[in-house]
């Protein structure tokens, strides 16, 4: 073992209290600082989940139409003030020329046409509002897994066959096999067989969307071959902002991202990774404290032992290293018992709370984090008590 290593573990052992105090302290910090990471990410990745897994990651759409004010005559304006105009459902124009386009963007994994628009959905003396979505399955579903929100009935869209939702059918009282009537703008309408019931985790959404196939959607909406969307996904969905900018800087059209359309959710979200950063800094910060304190009294209690070594050939900077190599090792052994502690609370939580909405999955990221933070943090600590200890003037320091 080399001389450094030799002396440091040396102290550390002859001091056992003071070790196993610090590194009881250390590891509680580790264990605080990997259980609520842990938590907080699981909380965050359940979130995201949840919320794409029922929307695009970019919706690609027409710009709105925008009302002007009528030109200047003779030096004035004519109704300078102009009401907004009523927004009426287009189509993308030249969208199939688009759709190969958008596809080839980097970081798009996947393109689908998309009509939507609203409608009304009767059966008997029950009608509800409702949106319809047309979609070529073997396209959409490589958005968004309909195949795996589905809890009864087949992904089959035919002419006259419609997706709908569970709490939409408790509404019109129908099943599986069951025949209700769309109604849209224009008195154009039709009648559907209900081929698959989903539940997108919304009531919401479950209440409002209505699939059909694309063609039957265009139909119904008075777009013949068009697409109001387009919907994307991407690879990496917090570049989803980045890429939906530059497609409309390259196309004119509106690129409306997840993250625009989900501002509140960022935010909250956010504000919870600075609240855990908050805590890891403060954790760091006591723990960097009790390693100082303990290295301190280490240098004051063996001011003579380090006088002999610096008399008997130890230099300056090997003595320095000795007591950097304590705080490294401190922090190391700490880190090491409180991700064990952090693992043992994270597995017992997932077993007490099996209703919990998420899961929560130790990664060796974090453990590593951890430890690497930890280490760092003995490291700095012991900078302070390693240049007193380096500084010690050797005579002084055995006549004391």
């Amino acid at each position: 073992m080399p001389y450094v290593w030799l002396v440091a573990v040396r102290f550390l052992r002859e001091g056992r209290f003071q070790t196993l105090l610090i590194v009881s302290g250390v590891a509680l910090g580790v264990a605080v600082i990997v259980f609520i990471t842990t938590l907080i990410n699981g909380l965050q990745d359940t979130l995201i989940r949840d919320t794409l897994g029922s929307q695009a990651h970019i919706i690609v759409r027409p710009p709105e139409e925008v009302a002007r004010p009528l030109r200047r005559a003779e030096g004035r304006e004519v109704l300078s003030q102009v009401q907004p105009r009523a927004q009426r459902l287009r189509s993308i124009d030249q969208w199939q020329a688009l759709l190969p386009q958008l596809a080839a963007q980097p970081g798009v994994v996947a393109a689908s046409p998309v009509v939507t628009g609203p409608g009304l959905a009767i059966r008997g003396d029950a009608d509800r509002a409702i949106a319809l979505v047309g979609i070529e399955p073997e396209q959409f579903t490589r958005i968004i897994d309909l195949p795996g929100k589905l809890i009864a009935g087949t992904l089959r869209l035919g002419a006259e066959d419609a997706l709908i939702g569970i709490d939409l059918a408790d509404e019109l009282g129908v099943r599986l096999g069951d025949r209700f009537r769309i109604e849209t703008a224009g008195g154009r309408g039709q009648s559907v067989t209900v081929t698959g019931l989903f539940d997108l985790g919304m009531r919401d959404l479950n209440l409002r969307y209505v699939y059909l196939g694309l063609r039957p959607a265009q139909t119904l909406l008075d777009l013949p071959g068009g697409a109001s969307n387009i919907y994307l996904r991407v690879d990496d969905v917090f570049a989803a902002e980045t890429i939906g900018d530059r497609i409309e800087a390259e196309t004119g059209l509106v690129a409306d991202s997840w993250m625009e359309t989900n501002r509140d959710l960022l935010n909250a979200m956010r504000a919870q990774s600075i609240s855990t950063g908050m805590i890891r800094l403060f954790v760091g910060i006591s723990v960097a404290f009790g390693i100082a304190s303990v290295l301190v009294i280490s240098v004051v209690q063996r001011s003579k032992e380090i006088g002999i070594l610096r008399a008997t050939g130890t230099s300056r900077r090997q003595v320095m290293a000795i007591f950097l190599l304590q705080g490294t090792l401190l922090g190391l052994l700490g880190s090491l018992a409180g991700s064990a502690i952090a693992s043992l609370l994270l597995l017992l939580f997932s077993r007490l709370a099996v209703n919990f909405p998420f899961q929560v999955t130790i990664t060796p990221t974090i453990l590593l984090g951890a430890t690497l933070l930890a280490a760092l943090t003995g490291l700095a600590a012991a900078t302070v008590p390693a240049l007193r200890a380096a500084r010690l003037n050797p005579v002084d320091a055995i006549r004391g």
